[in-house]
């Protein structure tokens, strides 16, 4: 073994035994499971350790498995044995596929941001994936805990219903009662490699990428991805940090709407320097009257003009041009208002 296969196994092991220990308890048995398996597995970490490194990730790995048919019965043992033997398959299958989290529930926790922003708006989802979260008045919403609200689409309620619980002391800023369907009357996204929500393919990989036992979110993803079809969605595929693929976006939306870029759980998944260049390009858009809404981890940086404490901070940040507005789940399960 080189010294270079052994780095990899020893950072696959650390990965996924984190993974085990705080990401998937709560989520998904299985995945905590073949997770806490892999970390004491060379065998197994050898195989993942071929991989990409940034296709390493357990939600990747584990999805790509389940859709070339590895055992979810049977204990870890089942699992580790059919690693080993189809691990050229699954490296061959890293290669064309990337971790791509297209969850619309995030939608419930965006759409107060949007709903601030005067219409018309031309809607821009970086690393849009299929685009479900560019379909946020095409989705109802049933609000409860610290308040309630239901909004429903112009033309009824639709066949995806996104429930999210509010939560803090703060609800009445939140104007609940005034909550509002945005006016997009244009959309697009950007992503390095679109999922075609017409393509069974691509539709079977947007639901294998649901963790097991996350009941009724495989359902849901399916709905939102018969709209996204219905709908036609422009979605270009190109990388979400190059200025000109942006600018492209920007000058194909209407000159009558405000510009809203959107990149709900995006930033994480961006090397350093791609970050700072896209922060660069939406600096520069937000001069020229657009408008970033965003979804992020709360140690990622440190941009927003209101102090966040990292360590105190539950959940992810839901900001709107670098201002935070709301503490919320990484996937729009609850919402949390901050904004004062």
């Amino acid at each position: 073994m080189t010294a270079a296969d052994q780095v990899a196994r020893d950072h696959v092991a650390e990965r996924y035994e984190r993974f085990a220990l705080v990401e998937a308890p709560g989520r998904s048995a299985l995945y905590a499971e073949w997770a806490s398996g892999v970390a004491t597995d060379a065998s197994a970490c050898d195989v993942i350790g071929r991989l990409p490194a940034d296709r390493r990730q357990p939600p990747l790995v584990f999805a790509l498995a389940r859709l070339r048919g590895a055992p979810e019965g049977g204990g870890y043992a089942a699992f580790a044995d059919w690693l080993v033997q189809h691990g050229d398959e699954l490296v061959a299958d890293a290669s064309v596929r990337s971790l791509q989290t297209n969850e619309p529930q995030r939608c419930a926790v965006l759409l107060p941001a949007l709903a601030a922003i005067e219409g018309p708006i031309a809607l821009i989802e970086l690393g849009a994936s299929a685009g479900l979260c560019l379909l946020l008045d095409r989705y109802s919403y049933r609000y409860g805990g610290a308040g309630s609200v239901a909004l429903d689409p112009a033309d009824g309620p639709s066949t995806v219903v996104l429930s999210c619980e509010l939560r803090g002391d703060r609800v009445p800023e939140l104007r609940v009662p005034e909550l509002r369907m945005p006016e997009i009357v244009w959309r697009a996204g950007l992503d390095l490699r679109p999922l075609d929500s017409s393509a069974p393919d691509d539709r079977r990989f947007a639901t294998a990428l649901v963790w097991p036992g996350e009941t009724g979110r495989a359902a849901r993803i399916d709905a939102a991805l018969d709209l996204a079809a219905a709908e036609r969605l422009r979605i270009d595929a190109g990388d979400a940090t190059d200025p000109e693929a942006l600018r492209l976006l920007v000058d194909a939306s209407p000159s009558e709407a405000t510009v809203v870029v959107s990149t709900p759980g995006l930033l994480p998944h961006v090397p350093r320097a791609g970050r700072e260049r896209l922060f660069g390009a939406l600096a520069e858009l937000r001069g020229e009257g657009a408008h970033w809404v965003s979804l992020d981890p709360p140690a990622l940086h440190q941009r927003w003009t209101t102090p966040v404490d990292a360590s105190g901070w539950p959940g992810f940040v839901l900001s709107h041009d670098e201002r935070v507005l709301a503490a919320a789940d990484p996937l729009g399960a609850w919402l949390e208002w901050r904004a004062s």
